[in-house]
């Protein structure tokens, strides 16, 4: 089972992409697959969690990720020690960040993947909703799915004027954590 940890702010997508990377998984890759966030009341900006998880057999454990194999960070604010607890050994980090360099002293255990999602959002969108981007990303690092996949699922998600510029942003995150 691939299990996925999406850590962001309310208003940033955090559970939209966890929604998209399980619809690519389960609608169009024939997986199984689980999307869910963890939030109360919060509101944009606060802190929100969603998990993603993924398996080639039916999935029947509906409860919080305690532990998972990709952390995808949507505000590098919020990578502390206590966000990277249950992050397996060997695990990645997606962060958005200009330089993960940064994380890298203090997360040499873990693979840490950075792309400056928000300046590609601000660059394609002219909004800092970074979701798709670092979905992008984390397709790239991981090929738990297909970015054909990802692709038709922005399609049968979004309306077609916001579809066409999100599959813009998730095939250029993808291309660059890639290195094409």
């Amino acid at each position: 089972m691939i299990r996925v940890r999406w850590l962001g702010r309310g208003g940033q997508g955090s559970f939209t992409a966890s929604r998209l990377l399980g619809k690519a998984a389960s609608i169009f890759e024939g997986k199984y697959a689980l999307a869910f966030p963890s939030f109360g009341p919060e509101r944009r900006g606060a802190p929100v969690l969603a998990f993603t998880r993924i398996d080639d057999k039916k999935i029947t454990d509906r409860s919080e990720v305690p532990e998972y194999e990709y952390l995808v960070v949507m505000d590098s604010t919020l990578l502390d020690e206590n966000s990277i607890q249950g992050l397996t050994a060997g695990g990645s980090i997606i962060v958005n960040s200009s330089s993960g360099e940064e994380f890298n002293s203090v997360l040499k255990e873990f693979k840490v993947i950075s792309l400056d999602a928000t300046s590609l959002a601000l660059e394609i969108l002219g909004l800092p909703i970074t979701n798709t981007a670092m979905l992008g990303a984390l397709v790239a690092a991981s090929d738990m799915v297909s970015l054909e996949s990802v692709i038709k699922s922005i399609e049968d998600e979004m309306k077609p004027a916001v579809a066409e510029k999100n599959k813009i942003i998730v095939e250029k995150a993808y291309m660059q954590v890639r290195g094409n």
